[in-house]
């Protein structure tokens, strides 16, 4: 511990030697202190990535490989290949991929094709990451979902909002989305998750469509900006380097990312259906609730962690996927972080769609066949969605397809 004093103008020249290298000292510790404090920070985060040991394949016969592949080709050329489509397809059981295609090019028009390394902005399939980032933390003991979020941000000003309820769009919060385009805010200038917060909490008495917290699902992406917030606040990290260094080096995501102004030259860019280049707007640097990219095959790397319970145990992946809204009767539920379909003979089907701007994905997941689908693209085509039909490929689901974005 160094004392810093103070010494009166009298003094005699001994003194001011004396008091010369004091301070040459203080500072050369002072200096040497801060040096180290910055390469500790920047071993800190150099720190070796511990890989994650994903499951091996399980066994599937040939005739069965074949057979779906063959269900698989013929979906994929009646919807996918005639329509604008360009993204990629992967369609997997027990970690087998049994189908894999890619179509178009990057950028669309150029001369390089789009391959098994283009990473595209999977829309709100980002939420599953955040959602499972966020159980992971409590699994850890640093946080706990039924905590009110205000607990760990004590300015906001809507009481009953807990960690669950925002992981399961019960909060009752009104959707940024909407409302930043009816207060104040530039469309030149780029919000930010913190932007949304201080909105909520400042302009809270201006704000429309705020219900009583777990009266009813409304879906809702301010929940999952809000849930960014929080992992950064427990973490000390940002949520880009955090889910980096937590889940996608130590997965071997090696093309997925989250969205920054940094990436801005390497994100693929997005198109309507007529091919037209969809421009930024000053919501595209909010994540938690999307700007994630990813490709096909690392979202199956996701896909294996998740269901060998490499991020989360088997009890709290188990509240993921349990349904929280049944006011309403019908097929369609929502767990934490996942969309779900639970079909009258038992049949239960766990998925997550994406949209922005030009941007599609479909990530579906079927426990009991442990089967994938997952197609990823970035020129606006409904026919992505329609991927769901190849869920009766793998068994008796359906029989009218109902397709939630």
């Amino acid at each position: 511990m160094f004392h810093i004093y103070s010494f009166k103008h009298t003094e005699k020249p001994m003194q001011k030697i004396v008091v010369s290298c004091y301070i040459f000292l203080l500072s050369f510790a002072l200096f040497s202190c801060s040096g180290n404090a910055e390469k500790g920070n920047k071993n800190l985060s150099e720190a070796p990535v511990k890989k994650l040991t994903l499951p091996a394949p399980g066994e599937i016969s040939a005739a069965e490989k074949g057979r779906l592949y063959n269900a698989c080709k013929a979906w994929y050329d009646t919807m996918l290949a005639p329509s604008v489509f360009n993204g990629g397809i992967i369609v997997a059981q027990k970690g087998n991929i049994v189908f894999e295609q890619y179509k178009g090019s990057n950028p669309l028009g150029g001369a390089d094709s789009v391959n098994e390394h283009t990473a595209f902005h999977i829309a709100s399939v980002s939420k599953t990451f955040t959602a499972a980032v966020v159980l992971k933390l409590w699994q850890d003991s640093l946080l706990n979902i039924d905590d009110e979020f205000s607990k760990y941000f004590p300015t906001f000003n809507y009481p009953g909002v807990t960690i669950r309820t925002l992981l399961n769009h019960r909060s009752g919060l009104p959707n940024y989305v909407h409302f930043i385009d009816k207060t104040n805010w530039k469309d030149s200038v780029y919000i930010t998750n913190q932007d949304i917060f201080n909105i909520l909490v400042q302009q809270k008495s201006t704000l429309e469509n705020i219900a009583a917290p777990n009266t009813h699902f409304s879906y809702c992406n301010t929940n999952y900006a809000l849930l960014a917030l929080l992992i950064e606040r427990v973490t000390g990290k940002t949520y880009p380097n955090y889910l980096e260094h937590t889940i996608f080096k130590p997965l071997g995501m090696d093309n997925s990312f989250v969205y920054t102004v940094a990436d801005s030259s390497k994100a693929t860019k997005n198109y309507d259906w007529r091919g037209k280049e969809i421009i930024n707007t000053n919501l595209d640097y909010v994540y938690g609730d999307k700007n994630i990219y990813s490709t096909a095959k690392d979202l199956l790397n996701w896909d294996r962690a998740l269901s060998a319970n490499l991020i989360c145990n088997k009890q709290i992946m188990h509240q993921a996927y349990t349904p929280y809204s049944n006011e309403k009767p019908g097929i369609k539920n929502y767990g934490l972080g996942w969309r779900m379909n639970i079909y009258p003979n038992g049949k239960k089907v766990i998925f997550h769609n994406g949209w922005w701007h030009g941007n599609n994905a479909a990530f579906i997941r079927l426990f009991d066949e442990d089967a994938t689908i997952i197609v990823v693209g970035n020129r606006f085509t409904r026919n992505i969605y329609k991927a769901y039909q190849l869920v009766n490929s793998f068994g008796n689901y359906f029989q009218i397809l109902e397709i939630e974005e």
